[in-house]
């Protein structure tokens, strides 16, 4: 019944699907506006590639997945050190409110501090409020709008 947090294998592949499906679904990219086949399978490619710089962290409890966090390390013109991504979290339903994405959260930093990496950032929607109430108690807000240019 324990929570455990631990990098992915090959075989964590359709319970990864299934997560990534719904962390997608939340955010309006589903049936027509779902992501192409070929991407995720790319994506996947990257997450389980010691050569790129993306790192995926799973929730586990009893065998099931029940999270997921992708972060991605990269340079930053502000600092020495590689800053650190946090680009997608996501718990699925039947666990909300059970530590999950306070977990994932707390195991991505603690690879960070690993990788020598000074903090862990993140966005969200603004309409996300039962995460922004997690993540308030976590972090503090930068006050930074995300603006996104399509080309």
């Amino acid at each position: 019944m324990t929570l455990r947090i631990r990098a992915a294998t090959a075989a964590d592949y359709p319970g990864w699907c299934e997560l990534w499906a719904g962390y997608n679904a939340f955010y309006g990219r589903h049936g027509d506006t779902a992501l192409p086949e070929a991407q995720l399978l790319l994506t996947w490619q990257r997450l389980l590639d010691d050569a790129e710089p993306m790192q995926l962290l799973l929730a586990e409890r009893d065998g099931q997945l029940l999270g997921l966090a992708h972060c991605i390390y990269h340079r930053n013109t502000l600092m020495p050190h590689y800053a650190c991504y946090l680009q997608d979290l996501f718990t699925a339903p039947q666990a909300r409110g059970q530590g999950v994405a306070r977990a994932l959260i707390a195991a991505v930093e603690d690879a960070a501090r690993a990788q020598g990496c000074p903090s862990v950032y993140w966005h969200t929607h603004q309409d996300n409020a039962t995460a922004r109430r997690l993540y308030d108690q976590l972090a503090s807000a930068t006050g930074f709008i995300v603006y996104r240019a399509m080309l």
